[in-house]
């Protein structure tokens, strides 16, 4: 149902959208708690009160107790967990890939979920662990779309999920989305990546993501699965996921492991507690360790930093600024950054959905070589017709007389109308000393500029003397092409 999903802003593949339920309309990006029906170690009431919009709870967990089966089939799911707002149920298929078989059929699960009024139902799907056979995926992908195909054809009046499968085999992935984009679904989770995410393969995440997105296509509501570490909401952000579920807030505080956005602490190797949520505030490090609550009080630490970084991704993605957190998040971790590497490397594809304009440019690293308004320019730069002498300068004190044009050069982006020096992504913010990428790109550029206007003369005057000789050749290549 399309219209049960409204994008408001865009930044690369990310954006801030609202996605309408039974229980509410809530925004994304957005986290979901995940709730153990059995034992939650943060009410759902509370999780509430902590600025948690919905919750994920297990359906098959409920299932299987027969207590818990009928207050739901009573009661609703809702009630019987304390929580008002929306609230996504699981169809088990994590137990599936933990036992290897559950006892109930996909129907009976997806049939439950629906008479406990769940805002949104999961099919059962087979969740094919990362580095399988193909033979495998492919097998395992077509029972999930059998499934698929069954659970579309059912009567509901909430949403409905559609998992995309496909282990790590991309071209799978793409597949599977297109297959899952003709089908009456309402979100989308990517499912099977919770193993690459504990192994710190956020390259192989990157892949798995963007050919699913790619699948997909842009308008549609994506989950994913068991991505919970705060460190990991911009990278998934930017690559165009809506939804998140974190059981990471409990599991880790059952560890006392703390969360931050650069990484996770282990309390008995901390000095300190450097957060300023409630928790932190209230207690110092010796306290928590000491308090007969400190799982409870760890874990709604956790929770806090969690929910606190989905805000900053939603800020960061309104005033255009995602790639400059995703720089920085993507730096606390050498895994991370080969997920940005990868990411930077779908420049095209993260060109095709970025807004044109956007807050300040800034030149943080190497990989911003590859941002989309660097792809856009690089791919636009034969508009510019010249004539005549042409001077290209970084030099604003230059001699510009007898040039019938005048283009400043920045790198990566290289040369450009001075016309254009105060307006957006020209205004970039640089180093005083480019690094190696940026000025290979400005070079590339520069020279598809030279290429792209035989009639022109070009002069240079850089303050990079190895850039200019570098042009100068360049020129005289272009010109005796010309000549032949």
């Amino acid at each position: 149902m399309p219209d049960r999903f409204e994008i408001l802003h865009k930044d690369l593949a990310g954006r801030i959208g609202r996605l309408s339920t039974l229980h509410g309309t809530i925004e994304t990006p957005a986290l979901m708690p995940v709730v153990n029906p059995h034992l939650p170690l943060i009410p759902p009431n509370e999780m509430e009160k902590m600025g948690a919009d919905m919750i994920i709870t297990n359906s098959y967990i409920i299932h299987q107790d027969p207590d818990l089966r009928v207050q739901a089939m009573e009661r609703g799911l809702h009630d019987l967990l304390g929580f008002s707002g929306p609230i996504m149920t699981d169809s088990g298929a994590f137990q599936l890939s933990v036992y290897g078989d559950i006892d109930v059929s996909p129907l009976e699960i997806l049939n439950f979920q629906f008479a406990i009024k769940s805002d949104i139902s999961v099919p059962l799907d087979i969740p094919t662990p990362p580095d399988v056979t193909r033979e495998r995926a492919e097998s395992e992908l077509k029972i999930t779309e059998e499934r698929l195909v069954q659970a579309a054809s059912l009567e509901r009046s909430a949403l409905l999920a559609c998992p995309i499968q496909g282990s790590t085999y991309p071209d799978l992935r793409e597949k599977a989305g297109r297959f899952a984009r003709d089908l009456p679904f309402d979100v989308y989770p990517v499912g099977g990546v919770v193993p690459l995410m504990e192994a710190y393969r956020y390259r192989d995440l990157v892949e798995v993501v963007t050919a699913a997105k790619k699948g997909l296509g842009s308008g549609r509501p994506v989950h994913l699965f068991g991505a919970g570490h705060p460190m990991i909401f911009a990278l998934a952000a930017a690559m165009g996921c809506d939804l998140f579920d974190s059981a990471a807030y409990a599991l880790y505080a059952r560890q006392d492991r703390y969360l931050t956005v650069q990484g996770t602490g282990k309390l008995e190797e901390m000095s300190y507690l450097p957060c300023c949520c409630p928790v932190c505030q209230e207690h110092t490090l010796k306290e928590l360790m000491e308090s007969p609550q400190k799982t409870r009080l760890l874990a709604q630490h956790n929770l806090y930093v969690s929910l606190q970084e989905m805000k900053q991704v939603k800020e960061s993605i309104r005033e255009g600024s995602l790639w400059d957190l995703l720089e920085t998040r993507c730096r606390s971790h050498p895994r991370m950054l080969d997920g940005l590497k990868r990411l930077s490397g779908q420049g095209p594809w993260l060109e095709s959905l970025d807004s044109a304009s956007k807050s300040t440019f800034f030149y943080l690293s190497p990989e911003a070589a590859c941002r989309p308004e660097v792809m856009r320019y690089a791919r636009r730069i034969d508009r510019i017709s010249l004539q005549g002498n042409v001077l290209i300068t970084d030099d604003s004190q230059a001699d510009t007389s007898g040039f019938a044009h005048v283009l400043h050069f920045k790198p990566p982006f290289g040369p450009y109308p001075v016309e254009l020096s105060e307006t957006y992504p020209f205004n970039a913010e640089v180093p005083e000393e480019a690094d190696d990428a940026a000025m290979k790109q400005a070079l590339k550029i520069t020279k598809d500029l030279i290429r792209a206007n035989p009639g022109a003369k070009f002069r240079f005057r850089l303050k990079n003397r190895e850039m200019e000789e570098l042009l100068r050749r360049e020129q005289t290549i272009a010109g005796a092409i010309q000549g032949e």
